[in-house]
């Protein structure tokens, strides 16, 4: 492996309050290294120079710890985790959670199962399915502590989508990079028909370490079970979001 200077990674870490052992380090360079590698060949992300893969990638989706504690064995399902953020970083970071990343594009979900079959990871898996069908199966729905999404869409379109896989009692959250006021408002409606509700601290605000990166994470309590017909068929929570 090449050598690589960390220092500004393990800064952006103590920033969060992570402290990773030499061989978590290692696995986020395997990581890196596959990622840009594998880029290549099929598009996986726009951002590839190291300390923008570091920070932009994997310090974003590791934020997360600044709204939750995840030291715990928490059930995780990341929706259209794409190069598996943030489901990756975070299981690197948080050995203990268990995590579905979920995928609609095949060839990524390989991508996905060579990085953990790479980085020697356990309790991940890579699933390849439509958060339309697989909300349908009764082995994903409403059977997990935390969904989590860096999905561009907007929020009404995301809950459809991720709050059905929430158990009652667990949360949703989506990865913003934008103020989310606006959207939290258009979609007040359609989150309590999905059962979920804003409590008042749901919205984090922050910049990423040492930038000026504005990021939010709006998280959606989950008190009551979805209803059945959601999420819509194929294509609708996007064409028609609820509101």
């Amino acid at each position: 492996m090449i050598s690589y200077d960390t220092t500004i990674f393990e800064k952006d870490l103590q920033s969060l309050g992570i402290q990773l052992e030499q061989h978590q380090i290692e696995q986020f360079m395997t990581y890196y290294e596959m990622l840009v590698e594998k880029n290549k060949v099929m598009n996986l992300t726009a951002i590839t120079a190291f300390d923008d893969v570091m920070k932009k990638h994997f310090i974003d989706s590791l934020s997360l710890c600044k709204k939750y504690s995840l030291h715990y064995r928490l059930k995780v399902l990341d929706l259209g985790t794409g190069a598996g953020f943030p489901g990756i970083p975070l299981k690197i970071a948080f050995p203990f959670l268990n995590i579905t990343l979920v995928d609609s594009l095949n060839k990524r979900v390989l991508f996905l199962q060579e990085v953990i079959d790479g980085l020697g990871l356990e309790n991940i898996r890579a699933v390849h399915g439509r958060a339309e069908d697989l909300a349908r199966d009764a082995a994903y729905r409403e059977q997990f502590d935390l969904c989590v999404s860096r999905a561009v869409a907007n929020l009404s379109t995301l809950s459809e989508y991720c709050l059905p896989f929430v158990k009652v009692g667990g949360s949703f959250v989506a990865y913003k990079a934008d103020k989310a006021e606006e959207e939290m408002k258009q979609a007040k409606k359609a989150v309590e028909l999905l059962g979920g509700k804003f409590k008042e601290d749901s919205q984090v605000e922050f910049y990423l370490p040492d930038s000026d990166m504005y990021r939010s994470l709006v998280s959606i309590y989950k008190n009551a079970v979805t209803p059945k017909k959601f999420p819509r068929k194929a294509g609708l929570p996007s064409k028609e979001p609820l509101h």
